[in-house]
């Protein structure tokens, strides 16, 4: 591709087990470019399996970004992403002639990056210790009665079974000392480059089916022996999370094998459904339905992305 004068951001996204990293390594590779990973849980180390990281072979072919660089202890946001993210993306426009491709499907990430995110404090090792104090002792309720004093409005909003979502607010509130929905604006913020944002599209048959496939690759694969190798530290932040949860309710006795099996591949699908929600609610994304190579993407970049629009 000729060298732009105003760099363009190419965001690869869709439902997990959608064909993502593949895709992404093809544009790239078209585009000679770098990809910046937007996984909230393969930015960590010691979970290549579970979270379905590229492959040794795949980084090898395409120089990835915010993959594997976390340990398990290590605290991580979406607003940590928007600003990692925005200081490799200079250099790998120089170095590629003004393109770097996004890949994942981390929605809030992709979010931060693509439109910027409120500027909130740093949340301190503290205020962590007696969030999760407080989750350990009290619970999922524990964690909504708090915010229900602390924050009513972001309460009445917040999904109450996603509990990143609540930890997170408390976070915020306690470190700021004011409310979490008072420090949203909603603003845009703009970009010193062009986007231009691609989603993978299939029957929900064929997506359900590819995740209860990927999932018996997992287990296969040694993703047994990766949980078994955190085991002792499951109550980090970065291993709640689809996986390893039923996989260590598995080991402590609590269901067995093929009942944990099951409940990753359901909690994998209803994952893939909020992704195909937020997915239609931004009328922004060209969705294209797979099979998708990467010569749809370069015509699509060639069509709607010229030097001079935004997207």
């Amino acid at each position: 591709m000729n060298r732009r004068e105003r760099p363009l951001l190419v965001v690869i996204t869709g439902p997990t087990a959608s064909g993502k990293t593949s895709l992404a390594i093809d544009v790239a590779r078209r585009l000679g470019c770098e990809i910046i990973s937007a996984d909230s849980r393969q930015i960590f180390r010691d979970l290549p399996v579970g979270t379905a990281a590229p492959t040794a072979t795949e980084l090898t072919a395409v120089l990835h970004h915010l993959v594997g660089t976390l340990k398990l202890d290590d605290y991580y946001s979406a607003s940590c992403f928007e600003s990692d993210a925005l200081a490799l993306l200079p250099g790998i426009f120089d170095r590629s002639g003004g393109y770097a491709v996004v890949c994942g499907g981390s929605m809030m990430y992709v979010d931060a990056l693509v439109n910027g995110i409120d500027e909130m404090p740093t949340v301190s090792a503290d205020v962590r210790d007696k969030v999760a104090r407080l989750a350990s002792e009290q619970g999922a309720e524990g964690l909504l009665a708090l915010l229900e004093i602390c924050d009513p409005d972001y309460y009445a909003e917040v999904d109450h079974a996603n509990i990143k979502r609540v930890i997170h607010a408390l976070e915020i509130t306690m470190e700021a000392g004011t409310p979490y929905s008072s420090l949203r604006t909603g603003r845009r913020t703009a970009r010193e480059f062009d986007i231009v944002k691609v989603a993978i599209e299939m029957p929900r048959e064929e997506l359900f089916d590819r995740i209860n496939r990927r999932v018996d690759n997992m287990i296969a694969g040694g993703m047994i022996e990766e949980a078994r190798r955190v085991y002792d530290r499951r109550d980090l932040n970065s291993l709640n999370t689809v996986g390893y949860k039923e996989l260590f309710a598995w080991l402590d006795g609590k269901m067995d094998f093929d009942t944990a099996v099951a409940r990753i591949k359901k909690n994998t699908r209803v994952y893939a459904k909020k992704q195909l929600t937020w997915l239609r609610r931004d009328p922004s994304v060209f969705r294209l339905p797979a099979p998708v190579s990467a010569d749809d993407v370069i015509r699509i970049i060639s069509r709607r992305a010229s030097p001079t629009a935004q997207s």
